[in-house]
């Protein structure tokens, strides 16, 4: 229930909205009223309700920035000139006028929250929905672009650029295939492989037919010292001939250890000598990594299996 300073306050408004009636013009906010404005509410009061009230009693109860509660013969008077048979009459229906308007706020504001809550928690349903049913996995594959064989047993790293994120990398297995899991429609990867150029491929994927074939060009210099490495070639001059051709002079070229532990550096002519000495151990030779200057080779990492 509202305190009765509370219904006073409400009164107030009230007797302000009644003098408009008669006088349009008066400042609709009771506490600012003044001389002429005091005279006529006092002569208005007198018509319709049959009593006074002091100019002294209006700045007391009215103007005060604390007002005092009235005696209950003045709250009876101004409650009828406000309409009402007496204060009891305006404290009773103001009190649940002001309960059935809170308690219709109430579910207003129940309504509000609850209404949007439902309309987002939808809509996170739908977009999980939505993320489920439109992520496909695709099944990519690389092959050679001269031998139109695929490319298998090589290290293959996919690069993934998601716009906006960090690159995302893949090892492909084996089989020289990838199995990727995606909701984009357009993927950009940078493919990197010892034996092969590193490319950068753009790729529209088609959900009905997710079995993808992309082409990679041989890294011939790469090639070239991985099957010296293997052959079994009598004129040991030629294949340092062509070697010398293909390594810069101020070409780096380092040893990675299986064990990830150190590495070791060697000239170019060092590199050489160890691919021209017919030894058993160059079988295991993997080149790991490649860079060019021109038609020359300027970077060069292997490995060395054990």
């Amino acid at each position: 229930m509202m305190s009765e300073k509370e219904l006073f306050r409400i009164l107030r408004e009230k007797l302000a909205a009644k003098m408009q009636e008669n006088y349009p013009e008066i400042n609709p906010e009771i506490s600012e009223w003044k001389g002429e404005e005091i005279f006529a509410f006092q002569e208005d009061l007198l018509v319709r309700a049959g009593g006074q009230i002091s100019e002294k009693w209006f700045y007391t109860h009215i103007k005060s920035a604390n007002p005092s509660l009235p005696r209950i013969d003045v709250l009876n008077l101004l409650s009828r000139y406000a309409g009402y048979k007496g204060w009891g009459d305006f404290s009773f229906r103001n009190s649940h006028a002001n309960s059935h308007a809170t308690e219709s706020q109430r579910k207003a504001n129940k309504i509000f929250i609850i209404v949007p809550a439902i309309v987002v928690g939808v809509l996170a349903v739908l977009y999980f929905v939505f993320r489920i049913y439109s992520v496909h996995e695709y099944h990519i594959c690389f092959y050679d672009a001269d031998t139109r064989e695929p490319i298998t047993e090589n290290i293959i790293e996919v690069s993934l650029l998601i716009p906006g994120e960090s690159p995302v990398s893949y090892l492909c297995g084996q089989d020289g295939c990838l199995s990727l899991k995606t909701d984009l429609t357009t993927v950009r990867m940078v493919i990197t492989t010892p034996y092969y150029l590193t490319d950068t491929v753009l790729r529209v994927l088609d959900r009905y037919s997710r079995q993808e074939m992309i082409r990679l060009r041989p890294n011939n210099y790469a090639l070239m010292i991985h099957f010296f490495s293997r052959m079994n070639v009598k004129d040991w001059q030629q294949r340092r001939d062509q070697l010398n051709k293909m390594i810069s002079d101020s070409a780096v070229i380092y040893q990675v250890y299986s064990t990830g532990v150190g590495m070791e550096l060697f000239t170019k002519w060092e590199f050489i000598n160890k691919l021209t000495m017919p030894t058993t151990s160059l079988k295991k030779m993997e080149i790991l990594d490649t860079k060019y200057l021109g038609d020359q080779i300027i970077l060069l990492r292997f490995m060395q299996k054990e």
